[in-house]
């Protein structure tokens, strides 16, 4: 890791953007964004492999991680917004992309409403669309959230990122320790204003209109963004591909981090 800096970006609507960016200067751009209820850290098994050719913007979504709870709902238009904003200030014209679940579809946002900045998208654990029953999941939640606070998801969140095995693994009990701690970390207004902007999404038509080379990710048993549906995304995509990450579900860079890596390395010409 090299030439670490970090950062606060003001966007027009008040709203404080924390990043950090690392990696050798004047090396390709990509922009890495994150999940609902983690913050940057999330990335934190891919960057060894990642800052060796690339300069790397890492940033905490609005009301995640270091960056301020702005007042829900949120949209994609304000996400993928948060991410041009961050780029103008750093003076980044053209970037690569990888985001997992809401990074993901911040990107599918991003790369369709502004093609000229993206040159290369990995979505990663994401869907494109919300039907009734995943609408219904951020109802629920946000109900206990508002009785009992961010620490309640916490378990049954861990359960749907996570496989029984990985949660059943002595080994993994510092990585999920840290995990939980995102979640914990998250504010209040930040998941509910997330999710509320889960429940609008509405991109799978237009993922035709993608033009930038595209790979999607899915872990093996992920229940949010489950192999048919990702592959779904993938097949009217043009040029679209789509790896499985084997025995991993949602967050798969972190269950199977090697295997991740692995795929996206592939994709991005990694040296």
């Amino acid at each position: 890791m090299t030439n670490l800096t970090t950062g606060v970006l003001t966007t027009a609507d008040g709203t404080r953007i924390s990043f950090q960016t690392e990696g050798a200067e004047g090396a390709p751009w990509i922009v890495l964004s994150n999940s609902l209820a983690t913050d940057r850290g999330v990335w934190d098994p891919q960057i060894s492999a990642l800052t060796k050719s690339r300069r790397v913007l890492r940033y905490d979504s609005r009301g995640h991680g270091d960056s301020d709870p702005a007042t829900p709902p949120y949209n994609f238009d304000q996400l993928s917004g948060d991410v041009v904003d961050l780029m103008d200030f750093l003076e980044i014209e053209c970037a690569e992309f990888m985001g997992i679940s809401l990074g993901g579809m911040t990107g599918l946002a991003l790369a369709i409403a502004h093609p000229d900045r993206i040159s290369k998208l990995i979505c990663c654990d994401a869907r494109a669309d919300a039907p009734e029953a995943y609408k219904g999941i951020w109802d629920g939640n946000i109900a206990r959230l508002h009785d009992q606070g961010i620490e309640a998801l916490s378990s049954t969140t861990l359960e749907r990122w996570f496989s029984a095995a990985f949660l059943a693994d002595p080994a993994n009990v510092d990585t999920l320790a840290e995990v939980r701690s995102m979640i914990h970390r998250t504010s209040a207004a930040g998941y509910e204003g997330v999710a509320r902007c889960l429940q609008s999404l509405d991109l799978l038509g237009d993922l035709p209109k993608l033009r930038c080379p595209v790979l999607y990710v899915t872990g093996e048993f992920d229940p949010a963004a489950p192999v048919p549906v990702t592959q779904a995304m993938c097949d009217v995509t043009e040029g679209a591909q789509f790896a499985v990450v084997e025995d991993a579900a949602h967050l798969s860079n972190i269950e199977q981090p090697e295997r991740f890596t692995r795929i996206i390395a592939g994709f991005l010409n990694l040296e």
